[in-house]
């Protein structure tokens, strides 16, 4: 067993050292930014356009030590140039995927890049093996998100390993590089504890800390964004949550039936008139909401009908606001002129973000085509960086954003993918952890037959 033990050892240690060398002879090279308007563009060319710019915001601007997603682009709410997050990382690692597909950058970098980040997530701070909300770019610690919030946080470990576990289906090439990437993904995956997360209870909660323990007491109940979560946990092969959690803890909440209808449109789940657009995109940039359905829903049919009821309101505009309309449209959380804002029917700022209307390009394609549209060729003069769009405007308040989140800026690329060609779907989807997962939970999916 010793001698079986020291050759594994030193078949790793070869490996991890081939990969490092053949990490080290990628070069990095920038992508360069396209800041003049382009007019004349086919909408392939501009599609390409946009998932281009924005995913400068992950390769140009992604931290220099970890390479993983910057929070946001701009120094704000008293924290730094370090911090980088968990969630808009997976999301980041998906865009990834998108530019090497799309021969933005080569797939060497785009696997360099990845093993970099999973690298760094290895030996970063973790909670029983979930990761915190924030790291420090450069140490790999800990930053706190807010007074109690210093340790686990499941929604944003979902979303990361959302990201990765599409990586791991990616990246299967027979070279150290992807080896050592899918090896670190799946040592990972295996370590979170999903069911630990319960309490013992049937239901999951979101945080937990070495120092404060359990004391935000938040329970993680449906409709939200965090479905994703609860599919994760289910799929875990090794602390799997049981039925029972998704039943008796996401499915069981005041805001998970709703049934009424909003604008003429009936909406299965959630809050009345929806909730901010990111509740049906975040969990779907991996799993494909197409013929996902159980006994509480059909997914595609929840997350477009919230995505019409939220442009009708933005058309209906019962403020009055300056520049709604039909191709002006898009309400989700961002960047406002008051401040940071869940941003909805119900939380109306007069803000629209881009984000909403182009991460939704797989549920409504044409009013979104419409939206991109007029983003980019009527207000591209205003909202159109470096990085994309920015988060967010308010021609009422003549308010344009200088700052980009990656939680924002990710799901633009990953979404606009899935309407193009589904790749992202294919891949995550073609987890068989991902599909015991559904099984486990009773979510019927044409991708668990394949």
């Amino acid at each position: 067993m010793k001698l079986k033990s020291l050759l594994s050892l030193l078949i790793l240690t070869t490996l991890t050292f081939f990969a490092i060398a053949q990490q080290k002879n990628v070069a990095f090279q920038g992508i360069k930014a396209e800041m003049k308007i382009q007019k004349n563009l086919t909408d392939d060319q501009l599609l390409d356009l946009v998932q281009k710019q924005t995913f400068r915001y992950f390769w140009d601007f992604g931290h220099p030590v970890s390479g993983m997603a910057r929070e946001r682009s701009n120094v704000a709410f008293e924290y730094g140039n370090e911090v980088v997050t968990i969630g808009g990382t997976g999301f980041g690692v998906m865009a990834t995927i998108v530019a090497a597909e799309r021969k933005f950058i080569t797939r060497e970098q785009a696997a360099a890049r990845t093993k970099k980040i999973v690298d760094f997530l290895y030996k970063a701070d973790q909670f029983h093996g979930a990761f915190p909300h924030w790291l420090n770019g450069e140490t790999g610690k800990v930053i706190r998100f807010s007074p109690k919030d210093d340790g686990a946080d499941i929604v944003e470990t979902s979303l990361l390993f959302q990201g990765l576990l599409t990586a791991r289906q990616y990246y299967t090439a027979d070279n150290a590089v992807e080896t050592d990437i899918r090896n670190k993904i799946l040592w990972m995956w295996e370590g979170v504890e999903w069911n630990w997360f319960t309490q013992q209870q049937n239901v999951l909660y979101w945080h937990w800390s070495p120092n404060n323990g359990w004391s935000m007491n938040h329970p993680i109940k449906g409709w939200n964004e965090c479905f994703i979560t609860y599919v994760l946990a289910a799929s875990s092969p090794k602390s799997p949550i049981d039925k029972k959690v998704y039943e008796e803890g996401w499915a069981n909440s005041n805001t998970f039936f709703n049934g009424k209808k909003f604008e003429g449109i009936t909406l299965p789940l959630g809050f009345d008139f929806g909730g901010p657009l990111f509740f049906s995109q975040y969990s779907f940039t991996g799993l494909d909401p197409r013929g996902l359905k159980d006994r509480y829903a059909d997914y595609f049919e929840q997350n477009k009908n919230h995505t019409l009821i939220n442009r009708a309101y933005c058309i209906e505009n019962p403020k009055h606001f300056k520049g709604y309309g039909e191709n002006s449209w898009g309400l989700t959380a961002s960047d406002s002129w008051q401040g940071y804002a869940a941003h909805s029917p119900s939380e109306d700022l007069s803000v629209i973000s881009p984000t909403a209307a182009l991460s939704a390009f797989p549920y409504t394609p044409e009013y979104s085509m419409k939206a991109l549209k007029h983003f980019y060729f009527d207000l591209g003069d205003k909202i159109w960086s470096e990085y994309g769009f920015v988060d967010g405007f308010s021609e009422e308040h003549n308010w344009y954003a200088k700052s980009h989140l990656a939680i924002d800026q990710g799901p633009i690329i990953c979404m606009i993918e899935n309407y193009r060609t589904g790749l992202l779907w294919k891949l995550f989807m073609s987890s068989p952890d991902v599909k015991n997962g559904l099984n486990r939970l009773g979510i019927e999916s044409p991708a668990i037959a394949k």
